[in-house]
């Protein structure tokens, strides 16, 4: 069985939902609840109301203070398993990028059979259905280019300015 979450965070609205294995969707800021709502594919009925799991409970604080600032990592256990076998080989390489570090589609492909698969890497990153956790906003296009972004560019702008990489990105491109 599915649940979820929707918070309001400074950021804006923002969903988390599991099953039984663990964290399985993550909406990156929205305007309204209700789109967040709706890109989580649920409905009113299917979210936790009082009872929140402590999985729910702690993925939702762990969130909350990336976002603030406080919190470079996540321990949160994950179900990736909606994932092809090799977009879940890409997910897992993108989980081992540190906070504050750039990688490139082309360094994620070596690691996944090798760089031709770089374009193969860029879908399997757009498809990522847990962002920031599984942190494909660390991922910018070989010639230093922000790349793409699920949750738009202005908020890999952001994530990025979070972690104090944005700089580093634009001297990179000078």
């Amino acid at each position: 069985m599915r649940q979820a979450i929707i918070f309001k965070s400074r950021w804006g609205w923002i969903g988390i939902s599991e099953r039984t294995k663990g964290i399985d969707a993550l909406v990156l800021p929205k305007a309204s609840r209700q789109a967040v709502l709706s890109e989580l594919g649920l409905s009113e009925a299917k979210l936790v109301k009082n009872q929140k799991s402590s999985r729910l409970q702690k993925a939702q604080t762990q969130l909350a203070s990336y976002l603030a600032g406080t919190r470079r990592s996540f321990d949160l256990p994950l179900d990736i398993s909606q994932g092809t076998m090799f977009q879940q080989k890409v997910w897992q390489v993108l989980r081992r990028i540190s906070y504050g570090r750039l990688r490139s589609y082309r360094w994620v492909a070596i690691r996944v059979g090798g760089k031709q698969y770089a374009r193969a890497v860029g879908n399997a990153v757009g498809a990522n259905p847990i962002p920031i956790v599984i942190p494909c906003h660390r991922i910018v296009a070989h010639d230093a280019s922000l790349g793409g972004f699920s949750g738009g560019l202005p908020t890999k702008r952001k994530l990025l300015t979070l972690e104090g990489t944005l700089a580093e990105l634009r001297s990179r491109r000078q």
